[in-house]
């Protein structure tokens, strides 16, 4: 058995008993000297909710107004100069490294046509999981995102789904419907259980822990015919905006190495762009699917909360957080989203209607450009507004839909609600 490509300082120990620390625990710890603070804004809140505020404006208060507001733009500024220095020294002298080519075209394809062809004897599953092993050999020592593997494992598997196909014991049409990822490789992030391989969650108290059996969701995988090839790099804990820790050190940005990949499920999103496998399963509870994905470009989905099984997953949600945490897919394409989610869904699927067709024009679009003008936040950037933009301009165009600008009343509003129930 292949293992870890950054292996642990010492050695294992089985067994994957939970953290001593919870998603509930930790939250608790943040917010625990806000508080008190809080629950009184949170009592003003609903003494004041149908209060109308009138603000008298002389010219006195509009001149001390627009001095306050130069101030504190000033004061945000110097902090932003402070910090780009700062980091500008940090990082001086660590160049971007460049990616080996991908000249291997099976890297390319969506694992939905992966699935297809190898069903279809076009090409086997052996020589597809050998393509994705001889990627991340290529990728990892400059990526640093996959943290252990079962490559030698994962080859009989293939073995085992060409050997079912060539058998002709159950007919493509059958098989597209009973394994529908017969013989694609998947990745998973490195808090979910993979049997025989890590589940640290960047721990370091974690480091030597062996997982036992696999996720509710890698079982759901397998059963689809999906093979386990590797797990990746997280945050310390699944709780920061990058994927770095003590145990296995920083996941770089395939655009930009010496960027971040976000987090937590940044080494997931960071492998699925880099071509390292053709899709994999993330988790999120403030946007650890959403955020790496939108570092890396790719595509991921936070599904409803109660649809997708959180269980073999560290750490464990508890209290309020546990409404939160939903697992969900990532992968290259969008093709790819809606059947893996059915798959991973299992009994849950029809809840969500996934074969009814969905006409975009019935959907209703809103989009922000900013909070509004606040001094003291930093604006947003020109290429993401002109992005958003392009995005407003499509839609408009090619099927006449108006995206509908500005909600800020709302988002301040839901913003600390948001804050409150999560103190």
């Amino acid at each position: 058995m292949t293992r870890s490509l950054k292996p642990p300082r010492r050695g294992k120990r089985h067994g994957s008993p939970r953290p001593g620390l919870t998603f509930g625990v930790i939250w608790k710890m943040a917010g625990s000297g806000l508080k008190v603070r809080v629950e009184q804004l949170r009592s003003h809140l609903h003494r004041h909710r149908s209060s109308t505020y009138e603000v008298v404006q002389t010219p006195l208060t509009v001149d001390r107004m627009r001095w306050l507001d130069l101030i504190l733009r000033s004061v945000r500024l110097l902090f932003e100069m402070l910090s780009c220095l700062i980091f500008g020294i940090m990082y001086y002298g660590n160049p971007h490294s460049p990616l080996p080519p991908i000249t291997n075209l099976i890297l390319l394809e969506s694992a939905t046509a992966l699935a297809t062809k190898i069903r279809t004897r076009k090409l086997t599953s052996e020589e597809v999981v050998k393509s994705f092993i001889a990627r991340i050999k290529e990728i990892n020592p400059v990526l640093n995102c996959v943290v252990d593997n079962r490559f030698e494992e994962a080859l009989e598997d293939a073995r085992a789904a060409d050997k079912l196909i060539r058998s002709g014991t159950v007919d493509e049409k059958k098989l597209a419907e009973t394994k529908p990822f017969l013989g694609v490789p998947f990745s998973t992030k490195d808090c979910f259980a993979v049997k025989g391989l890590h589940q640290t969650a960047g721990l370091w108290i974690r480091r030597n822990m062996i997982a036992e059996e696999d996720a509710d969701v890698v079982r759901l995988m397998r059963m689809a015919g999906a093979i386990p090839l590797c797990v990746t790099n997280v945050s310390e804990l699944c709780m920061w905006w990058e994927s770095a820790n003590k145990i296995f050190g920083r996941t770089n940005n395939p655009y930009c190495t010496c960027r971040i990949v976000g987090g937590s499920s940044g080494g997931e999103a960071c492998l699925q762009s880099a071509c390292g496998a053709p899709f994999g399963i993330g988790s999120d509870i403030g946007g650890s699917i959403r955020m790496p994905s939108f570092f890396n470009g790719i595509f991921g989905h936070k599904p409803t909360y109660g649809i997708v099984s959180n269980l073999g997953q560290e750490p464990v949600a508890t209290g309020e957080a546990k409404e939160f945490l939903v697992t969900g897919p990532i992968c290259k394409y969008t093709q790819d989203l809606l059947p893996m989610l059915r798959v991973l869904a299992a009994s849950n699927a029809h809840l969500l209607k996934l074969s009814k067709k969905v006409d975009v024009r019935n959907l209703r679009y809103f989009y922000v450009e900013d909070d509004g003008g606040s001094p003291l936040v930093t604006p947003i950037h020109s290429e993401l507004r002109a992005a958003q933009r392009k995005v407003v301009l499509h839609l408009e165009k090619a099927y006449g839909i108006k995206a509908k600008k500005d909600l800020t009343d709302e988002v301040e509003s839901s913003t600390t609600h948001i804050f409150c129930q999560a103190c």
